[in-house]
């Protein structure tokens, strides 16, 4: 008997008893859940407990005051993200089934029969570069095809493209396309929209109107989305076995980048989400979580039961990915995450600016969350993601305001007891150690694997990877936090990111361009060196590894994006991918097809 098929015979037994899908038993899902937020909320009310002990015996002032605040905001985070790391480690190598344990469904995936339904494969583009667009797809096509299954698929672009030349150049590259691929020519569709109505939910919410009853299953893609076709497979296949999962969403990896800025970034990223996205769907389970590209999504339930609701000012809803997510649980379909690394990639941003921007893109949209919370039949896990999804950023201010108030404290005369100095250092290594934790499990969990160190040059090079990443954490750190924080009072008062193109390919940055978007960071940093120096030199120099970020902003913008600092990393094996050392079939047929395409 089949994995499937035992899970099918085991659902029939205890139906009442087990999610939508029969993957799990609820009582499984609702005593992991319970045993988190009890970890959870003890850690937190120790560290809350700590923090009041060192205020405590010099009295409590109002810098004291919103210091604590602060801190109650911006912790649960970070306490959290240690959690779902080290369940994470546990699960790879301590426990006999962790795969199995996180996702039930992984090993169905695997089971080489042919696929029975059909599949959409979707990229949305809106003043993309068409030629890199059109490569990517076109790899994965031919990826697809050499597995023989090549005819369950039909591959769709579907532009927002509102520049005419950039259109003109899509029409170009995809009859281009169709020439090249002869008799198959039929299985591939553009359509480009007027407008961009509804952004990238609305585009797709288009081809649901239009082609959606044609497949059981889409799979969207981002313009730097690429993905083989084994992995394709993969998803469908596990789909296809459980006619109750709704959307499967794959762990999406930085691909090889010739940016110095998006190596490293994509480097601590890397690590710091493989352990923790085992760790949370440990726990999450059918409310997993959905990122809107390089996931498998059931058509049918979709289209009837993930409509976007309007926002009360008559705006669309920008984050839509985990609202959909919200909806199609509501539906009574299992939302899932794949916890492994698979070929699902994608291109992270080549600079400190373009980071920002697309962080402030998320932020706006993630702030939308707060009118939704209350839509009715959500499921509480579901509602509890959109609350964790709004709290990334909302504590990103409060981290500010703490550092803030930290260097205010001695210009004020406000100075912690003696007796509580070590207390407090002692707490604020704490704190850095919950920082940096998702990346160090990710970098312990390479370590201990077989082979593991190998797949990133060895030993040597992954050492000094590892601190590249660790330092240039902090400055990518203090540099996002601020615009971020405020970007977030802009938006209260209504402004707004807007939805621009992203600038995809690696390109330097002026000093000039670095300042205009970076000032802000640098008179922070000068505010905090300044009263540093002057009240407290022994804590400014504690706080350097949080506080030289702002005042290097500039500087670490411009060198990070600097092509020869990229070509000097890429050349000596720095911050590297494991595909840049092995490339994957698919990547040898996007660097062919560029190549051809130009």
């Amino acid at each position: 008997m089949s994995l499937s098929q035992t899970q099918d015979a085991q659902k029939s037994l205890m139906p009442g008893h087990m999610t939508p899908a029969g993957l799990q038993l609820t009582s499984t899902l609702l005593f992991r859940r319970l045993f988190v937020a009890l970890l959870n909320l003890g850690v937190y009310a120790l560290l809350l407990l700590w923090l009041a002990s060192i205020f405590a015996p010099g009295g409590w002032t109002p810098l004291r005051a919103g210091i604590f605040i602060a801190f109650a905001i911006a912790a649960p985070w970070s306490v959290l993200g240690v959690c779902n790391s080290l369940i994470g480690l546990c699960l790879q190598h301590l426990h006999p089934r962790g795969l199995q344990a996180a996702a039930p469904f992984a090993a169905v995936g695997e089971e080489a029969v042919p696929l029975r339904k059909r599949t959409a494969i979707l990229m949305t583009i809106r003043n993309e570069a068409p030629a890199r667009a059109f490569a990517r797809l076109r790899a994965m096509q031919q990826s697809v095809n050499a597995t023989g299954q090549g005819a369950s698929f039909d591959w769709f672009v579907l532009s927002d493209t509102t520049d005419a030349a950039i259109a003109a150049a899509e029409e170009a590259a995809f009859a281009q396309w169709r020439t090249d691929s002869g008799p198959v020519a039929w299985r591939q569709y553009y359509r480009r929209r007027d407008t961009n109505e509804g952004y990238k939910a609305g585009n797709i919410r288009d081809f649901c109107e239009r082609w959606g009853a044609a497949y059981e299953f889409m799979l969207p893609l981002d313009a730097d989305s690429l993905m083989d076709g084994d992995t394709i497979l993969r998803l469908v296949r596990i789909c296809e076995a459980y006619p109750k999962l709704g959307i499967l969403q794959s762990l999406v990896v930085g691909a090889p980048s010739r940016s110095a800025f998006a190596r490293i970034f994509q480097f601590g990223m890397r690590h710091g989400m493989r352990c923790y996205t085992l760790g949370a769907s440990w726990w999450t389970g059918d409310c997993g979580p959905f990122w809107g590209h390089n996931a498998v999504v059931r058509i049918a339930p979709f289209a009837k039961d993930c409509v976007l609701p309007t926002l009360r000012d008559g705006a669309h809803v920008m984050s839509h990915d985990q609202l959909e997510a919200a909806l199609m649980r509501r539906a009574g379909y299992e939302v899932r995450v794949l916890p492994v690394e698979c070929g699902s990639f994608e291109e992270n941003p080549p600079t400190l600016l373009e980071f920002t921007r697309r962080d402030l893109r998320w932020c706006e949209g993630n702030m939308q969350y707060w009118y939704l919370l209350g839509l009715p039949g959500l499921k509480p896990m579901s509602r509890f993601q959109m609350v964790w999804a709004i709290s990334m950023f909302i504590g990103v201010p409060a981290w500010t305001l703490i550092i803030a108030l930290v260097a205010l404290m001695p210009a004020f005369g406000d100075v912690i007891a003696p007796e509580e100095t070590g207390s407090a250092i002692g707490l604020y290594l704490v704190f850095i150690g919950l920082y940096l934790a998702p990346k160090l499990t990710g970098l312990l969990d390479v370590v201990v694997q077989r082979g593991g160190l190998a797949r990133y040059g060895g030993a040597l090079r992954f050492a000094a990877s590892a601190c590249v990443e660790i330092l240039f954490s902090f400055l990518i750190g203090a540099a996002t936090t601020l615009r971020t924080s405020l970007f977030l009072g802009a938006l209260a008062v209504g402004q707004t990111s807007g939805w621009t193109a992203q600038n995809r390919d690696a390109h330097a940055l002026s000093w000039t361009t670095a300042a205009r978007g970076m000032w802000p960071q640098t008179l922070f940093g000068l505010a905090i060196f300044g009263l540093g120096l002057v009240y407290a030199p022994i804590l400014l120099v504690w706080s350097i590894p949080l506080t030289i970020g702002y005042l290097l902003a500039i500087p670490f913008a411009v060198v990070t994006a600097a092509p020869a600092l990229g070509a000097w990393f890429v050349r000596h094996g720095l911050c590297p991918a494991p595909e840049e050392l092995d490339p994957p079939a698919v990547f040898q047929s996007l660097s062919d097809l560029q190549a051809k395409l130009g």
